[in-house]
């Protein structure tokens, strides 16, 4: 396993100086922001693209400090009702597996996307109870005439480019929000989808994040460093679906932590263990998300927990006392 960080959360500094701030750390691959929500801070693909001596050096600086490129970061929403919004995601997709065929990249991570609950509407629905019967028509209409042909499209243009593992972080508000939605897709559109699993956000759905490493199997194809805290007091008064800011975290009913600050090392130590028994063996790329540290507080602490935690040696092919 490589211990990675997303570096988006150094929006303000250059891919250089980024690199530089996480050598010392002891970290060995990188996530890129190149458009959609992580933005294109260390990489803008539209520019790489049309100039191959800014491609050179952007690559170079990677070999300079030795650290590796893990997967590009495209996180958006392509099927969103609004037509102008729903190209503007699709644009930066299309552009960061083209950047990715470029420089030898074969994943991308990203969302699922929602659509709205029908061909007028202007905002995403994300549906989470089956009803009234009128949330199992949204459904229908968003899974059949939406996202599955959407994905299939896309998936094409993908492995055409060399993107072999399009990596769906299971978020809710999209319709791929568990693992069972994300299979669901993965079956309807084929292997190039797969999952960036993320467990912070299937924490505070029940999700037990074990269980379903041991589910998705193979399916696997990144992983996100982010933990969850669920608060007992405020869910057992408001239950876990929660609207309030991130910022607020005394009155959430959770809180994204950095890795240690909601689950202790045996619980992580579980996550890792399960992750090996499947075959995952790529990136843990850790996500600073914690309202209660900063920047380089939050990171140190992660990377400090994770070396202590991950299985870096190859699998061993035998064993010596059997």
């Amino acid at each position: 396993m490589k211990l990675c960080v997303l570096a988006n959360l150094y929006w303000d500094l250059t891919l250089d100086e980024t690199l530089a701030k996480l050598k010392p750390l002891g970290v060995q691959a990188v996530e890129i922001g190149a458009g959609g929500f992580p933005g294109k801070a260390q990489c803008n693909p539209a520019q790489l693209l049309a100039d191959e001596k800014k491609l050179q050096e952007w690559k170079d600086t990677f070999k300079k400090y030795d650290i590796e490129l893990a997967a590009l970061a495209c996180h958006g929403n392509p099927i969103h009702p609004d037509k102008e919004t729903a190209a503007n995601f699709d644009r930066d997709l299309r552009e960061a597996v083209l950047l990715a065929e470029k420089v030898g990249c074969d994943t991308i991570v990203t969302f699922s996307g929602c659509p709205g609950g029908s061909p007028e509407d202007k905002r995403p629905n994300w549906v989470t109870c089956p009803w009234p019967g009128d949330f199992l028509d949204v459904l229908e209409y968003q899974w059949n005439e939406v996202m599955i042909p959407y994905w299939k499209e896309m998936s094409a243009f993908a492995q055409s480019h060399g993107v072999t593992k399009i990596a769906l972080e299971m978020h809710p508000g999209f319709c791929v929000y568990n693992p069972e939605t994300l299979m669901r897709l993965r079956e309807a559109v084929g292997p190039v989808i797969g999952a960036n699993f993320d467990p912070s956000h299937l924490i505070w759905q029940g999700v037990d994040p074990a269980a379903a490493i041991r589910y998705l199997g193979d399916a696997i194809y990144h992983f996100h460093a982010k933990d969850t805290k669920v608060d007992p007091i405020n869910t057992g008064r408001t239950g876990v679906l929660d609207t309030k800011h991130y910022i607020h975290v005394k009155d959430r009913s959770w809180s994204f932590r950095a890795v240690g600050y909601g689950h202790d090392a045996q619980w992580w130590r579980d996550v890792v263990s399960n992750l090996r028994l499947v075959g995952y063996d790529g990136a843990i790329s850790i996500e600073h998300e914690d309202s209660l540290m900063s920047l380089d507080e939050g990171l140190t602490k992660a990377v400090e927990f994770l070396k202590d935690t991950l299985m870096f040696e190859p699998l061993p092919t035998s064993i010596s006392w059997a």
